[in-house]
Parts: structure tokens; sequence; C-alpha cells
């Protein structure tokens, strides 16, 4: 995989496809892998260039505190690195955080923004979510395994479960397969969840953007959508009605179906 020097550190990123530039940006403990089932489509139509965040994958994991913020601005000197002036910008979950700040903060980088799954202030409920997370991932000594025991059953529905028990477990295999991160760049990345806020910074997002909720998710919930689609100046709103968190994996074929037709008619 190709690195790059960035921010000071060292950006692990994938590369796939041809088209205009489309940056992925991973949600809290994933490598650039978890957009796989994006890719095999996206790239049909777009440069697709997936991220390892800092403090996650092959990047570099250095001590200190992390922010949503700075995640945007290592996304925001990477691009300036790899040579790419602007680009279509999509995320889920601390994806999307990540991607609201590079979007207010850089706006001339943006040509569309995604946001999928995503929140402008982090609440009480959210917080207690994931400081639980932080206590399993301690207890079991594991972000993987903190993921597929404490993470999943927020991500995915009830009737996901009972319905493809299978297919639960080939994506558990999935994130045993990927690089574990260390526990405690897992507590600085979660960190920077806790305290995301970037509802002031709304207004200043000129990109056209996408909004998606699960219906059934409850970390990241619809109680998010009103400020995000109020405050994001001409944002459209789209509901996943069978989905919870992690509507990349849940309705696969109907996700990439509808978010690419939105990067398509945003193209240049």
């Amino acid at each position: 995989m190709p690195k790059v020097k960035a921010n000071d550190i060292t950006i692990n990123y994938d590369q796939q496809g041809t088209g205009e530039p489309l940056i992925l940006i991973p949600y809290l403990a994933a490598d650039h892998a978890c957009y796989a089932f994006q890719v095999a489509e996206y790239a049909k139509h777009f440069t697709c260039i997936s991220v390892d965040l800092r403090g996650t994958g092959e990047s570099d994991k250095p001590e200190g505190v992390y922010s949503t913020e700075l995640f945007a601005d290592d996304v925001a000197e990477f691009m300036q690195a790899i040579g790419i002036q602007k680009a279509h910008i999509s995320g889920l979950s601390l994806g999307a955080a990540t991607g609201i700040w590079l979007a207010a903060k850089y706006p001339d980088k943006v040509q569309s923004l995604s946001l999928h799954s995503g929140w402008t202030r982090t609440d009480a409920f959210l917080k207690a979510v994931v400081e639980g997370w932080q206590v399993t991932a301690n207890a079991l000594g594991s972000v993987s395994e903190m993921v597929i025991l404490g993470i999943f059953p927020w991500c995915f529905t009830p009737e996901l479960y009972a319905s493809r028990p299978d297919y639960i477990e080939s994506l558990a295999g999935f994130v045993r397969s990927r690089p574990d991160q260390p526990l405690a760049a897992f507590v600085q990345q979660s960190n920077a969840v806790i305290t995301h806020d970037v509802e002031a910074q709304l207004g200043r997002i000129t990109a056209p953007t996408q909004i998606t909720f699960g219906r059934h998710d409850l970390v990241t919930s619809t109680r998010f959508a009103d400020r995000m689609r109020e405050g994001i100046r001409g944002s459209e709103l789209l509901i996943f009605e069978e989905c919870a968190h992690a509507t990349i994996y849940e309705n696969v074929e109907e996700f990439n179906q509808k978010t690419l037709a939105f990067l398509k008619r945003h193209t240049v």
C-alpha cells in the first residue's frame, strides 16, 4: 500500500479506479478496507482513495490528543501531498464527522460531501455508548473483539442477526483479518468522538451534500437529521428504512445505488 507524509505523520492509503477523486474516510477503529463493498462499485466511476486515519491501520499512531478537526487537517494535508486539489468526500460515522470538519474548514477542497450516519455534536447518550466501548476494549484487551461484541449490536438490526447469521460472522472474520488497533490508539480516537462538536461550522459548508441515516440507528440516530439538514445549505436527506448504523453493510445494493447516483450528479 502507498504511504505519504502529511501533517507530520505517515498516512497509509489505497487507490483504485479511474475518474474524479473520491476520498473515503473510515469510521471508528476501522482502516481503509472498511469500504470494500462500496469501492467495488464506486471505482467504476471514480478514483477511490481510502485512507487509514491517524491511529489506525498502517498510518502513524502518535501520542497526544486526537480530534475530528485534527483528522480533517490530516486529510487536507494528505490531499495536498498526493496532488489532489479538490475531491468528493465520503464518510460513515466518525468518517462523516471528519468530513463535516473538512468541508467547513477547507471548502475549496470539497467537490461534494457524503455524510452517512453522522452527527454534529456528541450528546450525553452517544458519550455513554462510546465510554462503554472503551471499558469493553480494555476489559477484553482487544479492539477487534470489542468491535465484534460491543459495537456490532449497535450497527446492525436484530432482524439482520436473525436472518443472516453467516453474514454477521463473515463481517466478524473481516474485522479479525485487519490490523488490530492498539488499545491506546482506540482510546485516543474514541475520545475524538466524545469531544466532537462541529455545529458552529455547518454554515461554512458550500459543497453539495447528501446526508443519510438508518431508520433504526440509535447511536447517531435521526435525532441529528434536522440540525444537519438545516445547517448545511441545500443538503439532501435520505433515510434507509431497514437499516441501523452500518448502512454500508446492511443493504449494500440500495446504499451503493443511491449514494453513487448522488456522486455522479455532482461530477464536473
